[in-house]
């Protein structure tokens, strides 16, 4: 669910829609993490205050893309279907992980689901594109291979399960809210991107929400030991 629908389904789509369109549609992950991790996981409920988080989000994510949210023909819809189908495949696994997968290390959770799910994605691509040793590689292009297979699979899915490990699953998907954001700043310092006024306000929102669900007041108080109880009462 994982690495052969959730990153397929975006890829693919990414043929037919912007990429700010695809941020928009990929942060329902924390919708349906929200929802899936109340059926799924007992010791987390559903909270007005992490209802307001997960809307907020969306929306500030929602507000940086504003000037790319459009569908133009039918191929783009079913792009637009495709993400929000990987969105729920992406939640659904990170919220098994947390329920059935606590016990394992990240590393061997990472390597069984990319051993289970490469295969499927290796097959298609052989069938659809042919022998990728015929392609034209740059260096250009493999170093971005390199990359994504390195730093943004392996780094970022081995922390992401330690992570998962030690928090809520709702508070952890809310990751799917900083990346695009991350990557428009990340655009902006390394080949220039013009950033539009839109996107400090989204990206204000977007601060906020996170904030609202990992932190929390602590109870105020007063701790009373037994022994001072024991004391006032006689």
């Amino acid at each position: 669910m994982q690495f052969s629908f959730n990153y397929s389904s975006v890829f693919w789509s990414e043929q037919y829609i912007t990429s700010g369109l695809a941020a928009v549609l990929q942060a329902t992950i924390t919708l349906f993490g929200l929802v899936l991790a109340w059926i799924f996981l007992p010791n987390e409920s559903i909270t007005k205050r992490k209802i307001l988080a997960v809307v907020l989000g969306m929306i500030g994510v929602t507000i940086v893309f504003i000037d790319q949210l459009r569908v133009e023909n039918w191929l783009a819809f079913a792009g637009c279907t495709a993400v929000v189908g990987g969105s729920y495949c992406a939640a659904q696994s990170s919220i098994l992980v947390k329920a059935k997968a606590g016990g394992i290390h990240p590393a061997s959770l990472l390597f069984c689901q990319m051993l289970c799910g490469l295969p499927l994605i290796i097959v298609y691509s052989l069938l659809v594109e042919g022998d990728p040793f015929n392609y034209h590689w740059t260096w250009t292009g493999l170093i971005c291979v390199l990359y994504l297979t390195l730093a943004g699979t392996i780094a970022a899915f081995w922390l992401y399960y330690w992570l998962l490990s030690r928090i809520e699953s709702t508070k952890a998907m809310m990751i799917s809210l900083v990346t695009p954001l991350i990557a428009v700043f990340v655009g902006a310092v390394t080949i220039g991107e013009t950033l539009p006024p839109q996107t400090f306000l989204g990206g204000a929102i977007i601060i906020v929400s996170i904030g609202l669900i990992v932190f929390r007041r602590k109870n105020s108080t007063p701790r009373i030991s037994p022994d001072k109880r024991g004391y006032e009462a006689t």
